[in-house]
């Protein structure tokens, strides 16, 4: 009896079996996310933004397909996007979300993009804002939020990994490591061992290797920050620890100069000279390291003599490198979209530790959440102590106080100016 039953019990099993195996596979849903309407339903959502392409949200968009396969999202790319955002939200084809930046907060000529805007920190919506990192989450007046950062952006430097591994050398994690370094690989024969763009003080190398540390001056002092921001004269003096530190590390003979007048621009070029393979480190923001993974194939010298690279800080504190955490693209959605509980749906979905890292790895940028890991890019960065991140945003510093460092920096920087004139000219050197 008890072997007729266990015969039995053995053919209902494999009848079970045979029976699992000829159903078709469901198809895959996106871990984490539960829709919450009616997944039949029918619409179409269109997202604004500045970009030629947007691979990456595509892929998004396919993706949340998977839930919602009678939903249409497409992108489109608005020419002048800073200028005509505004005229294109007062239109009749408004979109239903669409790209914003933190720096046209406060700002009159860019209200439309703000006034826009639904609230996003509204707890009704149910959006996982704990999966981004605090600081670079638009600080409001009246604590509203208005756009939620997609990707972020820092500054550092690409690291060609398989020159500092051929020269027995460790990439640098303090001022005078990196001072070593460069040393030792002009010992070594290399002419230029930290590069970067010269040309004009937008993203130049000077201003990506003292940023991080003048914000580091800087912080935590509300009345430094506060005459920074009203451009009043006497602000001048908090540059001077930022002047006194680019000209001492120039002094070093880490840059070359002249060799770096001949990169053109702060993306392109930065990438086709880097992918040369003789130049260690190269200064860069992760725009430009955004860019890296499309251009190799067409870099004749990367496909003859490919090289494995990553991007690092630049660390010119004695005591380490400061990591600048700072948003990149941020969406804000139109609340007077007629199809509104659908964007907040698609946004839902979006704002995901897995879905913000997926897409900023596709892109090549930074990833806005908590979790650095998902692209060793940028893995560097993750293991910044907290005590040295640091974020404009939370600082308080505005665009205006940014643009006259910058300009400041670039003058002492390239000799045009002397540490004293920038000091004085400040509130004026943009001007």
């Amino acid at each position: 009896m008890k072997k007729t039953i266990c015969m039995f019990l053995a053919a209902v099993m494999v009848l079970g079996l045979c029976a699992c195996d000829s159903k078709k596979p469901e198809p895959a849903k996106t871990e984490g996310f539960k829709p919450s309407m009616d997944t039949s339903v029918s619409c179409s959502i269109n997202v604004a933004g500045g970009y030629d392409n947007f691979e990456a949200l595509e892929a998004e968009f396919d993706r949340f397909n998977e839930h919602y396969p009678n939903v249409e999202l497409t992108y489109t790319k608005v020419d002048d996007y800073n200028n005509m955002i505004g005229t294109v939200l007062n239109g009749n084809d408004a979109p239903d979300i669409y790209v914003n930046y933190s720096w046209m907060y406060g700002r009159e000529q860019y209200s439309s993009s703000i006034d826009h805007a639904e609230n996003l920190a509204d707890p009704s919506l149910g959006f996982d804002l704990d999966c981004i990192r605090g600081n670079i989450i638009l600080n409001t007046d009246d604590d509203t939020l208005p756009m939620v950062p997609v990707f972020s952006n820092t500054y550092g430097m690409l690291v060609n990994n398989d020159l500092f591994e051929k020269e027995g050398l460790k990439v640098p994690t303090t001022y005078k490591e990196l001072l070593d370094v460069c040393a030792a690989f002009r010992e070594k024969g290399y002419e230029n061992p930290l590069m970067g763009f010269t040309n004009n003080e937008t993203t130049s190398i000077f201003t990506l290797m003292i940023y991080p540390f003048f914000c580091s001056t800087v912080a935590g002092d509300a009345e430094a920050v506060k005459k920074l921001n009203s451009l009043d004269p006497a602000a001048g003096e908090y540059l001077r620890p930022s002047l006194e530190k680019i000209v001492q590390f120039l002094g070093e003979g880490c840059v070359d100069l002249d060799a770096c007048a001949g990169i053109e621009n702060n993306y392109d070029a930065v990438i086709r000279r880097f992918f040369e393979g003789d130049v260690p480190m190269m200064t860069c923001s992760g725009d430009t390291v955004s860019g890296t993974k499309k251009r190799e194939s067409r870099s004749e010298a990367f496909i003859a003599n490919p090289f494995t690279y990553s991007f690092a800080p630049v660390p010119l504190s004695e005591d380490g490198a400061y990591f600048l955490d700072m948003p990149n693209l941020q969406f804000s959605v139109n609340r007077e979209s007629p199809e509104l509980d659908m964007a907040n749906e698609f946004m839902r979905f979006l704002i995901s530790s897995k879905e913000l890292s997926e897409m900023a790895r596709n892109k090549g940028l930074m990833s806005p959440t908590k979790d650095l890991s998902f692209n060793s890019m940028y893995a560097a960065f993750g293991s910044v102590p907290e005590s040295r991140i640091l974020s404009p945003e939370v600082i308080g510093l505005t665009d205006d106080a940014t643009k006259e460092m910058r300009f400041a920096v670039y003058g002492v920087a390239t000799g045009t100016m002397t540490i004293e004139e920038a000091i004085a000219a400040y509130g004026t050197l943009t001007k």
